[in-house]
């Protein structure tokens, strides 16, 4: 994989109302850009001022790229030195203490993988080294004799949380966690609390595809997130969502993948079967409050499925866009939730 934190393809770019330059204090609010690269992607944050805090930016850019170095250093799955990785070889059921930042991220998992009924899971990991989307290549998809092995000792489940004493106990020793689905949602959500610790309120932070926003952009208008069009041969605009104190994730399947003697696999897994989804689903977009929500509920509805996924979007009130290939293959169909129809009329997040 080309990127440490790959375990989903995200379809989000930024479509910004407003231009990159810096605005002097004379013709309106300022804008601040700043780039870089972390967690194996990319990141962009954009944050609107309505002072001069020129001299300010590579503080700004100092204190973007410590807080992706965190998340980084305690939850990447590819680094031996992460605390993620320390608690993966940790073959014991004593409690292990971790963070409070690692366990913050567990126990949203936690809450995602109950209220999914088991179609979020962190513990999915191995199934996805066995399919060949994790750290090494594979000649062949696993027998199904493996699948079951490795599927008889998953499930998040088998983990114990502790909040009070801050650990996570496995209760089988060769567990394992993955916070691919879910970490980088939460280094966005870790840049803009500490942008509005800092004193700004309008910005946008996106990291990976996943983004966070708050206020309005230098436009004074909502900021405009788009969705690419599931389509792994071209890159297409699908459709723009304004944004403001909102964080959106889409989650796809359709530029990881191969093809193994005529049959396609997607590194998407279903925690409850072991196997790639295997239905019409090719993306799914949530808005939510919190990126890490959105970021793991965006796995979530992807692996439930077109139908099942959007009874549950819609029971739950979750602000989900979902597109559909057709049966015939001439394209594709939209199902939005109420409440993300909602958010496209400018109404938010509840």
């Amino acid at each position: 994989m080309s990127s440490p934190f790959y375990f989903r393809t995200l379809a989000l770019f930024i479509v910004l109302a407003v231009g990159a330059a810096c605005a002097s204090p004379s013709t309106g609010p300022s804008m601040y850009e700043l780039h870089g690269s972390a967690m194996g992607t990319s990141f962009v944050v954009k944050i609107v001022s309505n002072e001069n805090k020129s001299e300010s930016q590579v503080a700004l850019q100092e204190l973007v790229q410590a807080e992706l170095a965190l998340v980084d250093g305690l939850m990447s799955h590819y680094r031996p030195d992460s605390e993620l990785s320390r608690f993966n070889r940790h073959a014991q059921t004593t409690p292990f203490v971790v963070s409070d930042e690692t366990f913050a991220v567990l126990a949203e998992a936690a809450r995602i993988s109950d209220w999914t009924n088991g179609a979020f899971d962190i513990t999915v990991g191995p199934l996805v080294e066995a399919w060949g989307f994790g750290v090494a290549p594979v000649d062949a998809p696993p027998s199904d004799a493996l699948i079951e092995e490795l599927r008889e000792r998953l499930g998040f489940a088998r983990l114990r949380l502790d909040p009070e004493a801050r650990t996570v106990q496995k209760n089988a020793p060769r567990l394992e966690g993955d916070l691919s689905a879910i970490a980088k949602g939460y280094a966005v959500d870790r840049v803009a609390e500490a942008l509005e610790s800092a004193g700004f309120s309008r910005y946008m932070v996106e990291v990976g595809g996943e983004v966070r926003t708050a206020g309005y952009n230098q436009a004074e208008a909502p900021w405009q997130i788009a969705i690419e069009r599931p389509d792994a041969g071209v890159r297409l605009l699908q459709t723009t969502v304004p944004l403001t104190n909102a964080s959106m994730a889409t989650s796809g399947d359709y530029r990881n993948f191969y093809e193994w003697k005529g049959e396609r696999f997607s590194h998407t897994i279903d925690p409850r079967t072991g196997r790639p989804v295997n239905h019409a689903l090719a993306s799914v977009t949530v808005v939510s409050r919190m990126c890490m929500t959105a970021d793991a509920l965006a796995t979530a509805l992807l692996v439930l499925g077109p139908e099942d996924g959007y009874r549950f979007a819609v029971a739950n009130d979750v602000a989900s866009l979902m597109v559909v290939r057709q049966p015939d293959g001439s394209g594709f169909e939209y199902r939005s939730t109420p409440a993300f129809e909602r958010v496209l009329s400018g109404g938010g997040v509840e």
